[in-house]
């Protein structure tokens, strides 16, 4: 059952928040300040941590926030705020939150937010050595490897191919990349995905058999030696 912290000082927005948690399979604790919160996520190992962006109090949401990231602390942070001007919502992120959700806010959306956001994080804990085929990822060298030859991939390119083998044989739409590897919470409307899944292709792809990397059409991408959706395409 993963650990949820909740610091939210309204009292019926903080019961609203525990109470959906916690019949989604959350084990959540909550507090009411940041002072307090700041305390509590030092003494414990959080999975997620809900932070509301305006506290009473000498330490507001940034401020706990900017402080878990000055120690080194990594834990995913959904902000809720009431401010949602794009230049706050900018600010939350760029003081290291993972995501930001305005108020008011349907839970169904929290809810999501929050798995994304815990599910990456068990990621970190999860094997760092991944295999699909003959196709080979190491988390920690970095190194990426096919038929035992050696594949030169840029940062983004790499946290691209991560993330399709850690969902190996499942469907991954455009949303699930641009939350996932760009950290969007956004279409930016952009070919980004399509470029740097066409630049993938051809550097996992082009040079070895079979194919791995597949689109399914209206629907998003797959990586798997057999995939079983369609119509696929290469």
């Amino acid at each position: 059952m993963p650990n949820c912290l909740v610091i939210e000082d309204d009292t019926e927005t903080r019961d609203y928040l525990c109470s959906g948690l916690r019949a989604a399979g959350y084990a959540v604790q909550a507090e009411t300040n940041g002072e307090a919160g700041n305390r509590r996520l030092q003494e414990t190992r959080w999975d997620v941590v809900v932070l509301d962006r305006m506290l009473p109090g000498q330490v507001d949401g940034l401020g706990i926030l900017e402080q878990m990231r000055a120690r080194g602390d990594g834990t995913p942070v959904l902000i809720l705020s009431a401010l949602n001007s794009v230049d706050e919502r900018v600010r939350g992120l760029r003081a290291g939150s993972d995501d930001y959700l305005t108020k008011p806010f349907v839970m169904s959306e929290l809810l999501a937010r929050v798995e994304n956001l815990s599910r990456r994080n068990s990621w970190s804990r999860e094997a760092t050595a991944l295999q699909v085929a003959d196709l080979q990822l190491d988390v920690r060298t970095m190194r990426v490897t096919r038929q035992g030859t050696t594949i030169n991939l840029q940062p983004r390119e790499f946290r691209l191919l991560e993330y399709l083998m850690r969902h190996e044989g499942q469907i991954v739409t455009r949303t699930m990349l641009l939350e996932g590897v760009w950290e969007y919470h956004f279409d930016p409307q952009t070919n980004v995905i399509d470029v740097q899944i066409s630049r993938l292709r051809s550097k996992i792809d082009k040079d070895f058999s079979p194919a791995l990397i597949h689109t399914v059409r209206g629907a998003g991408y797959v990586l798997s030696a057999a995939p079983t959706y369609g119509p696929v395409t290469r």
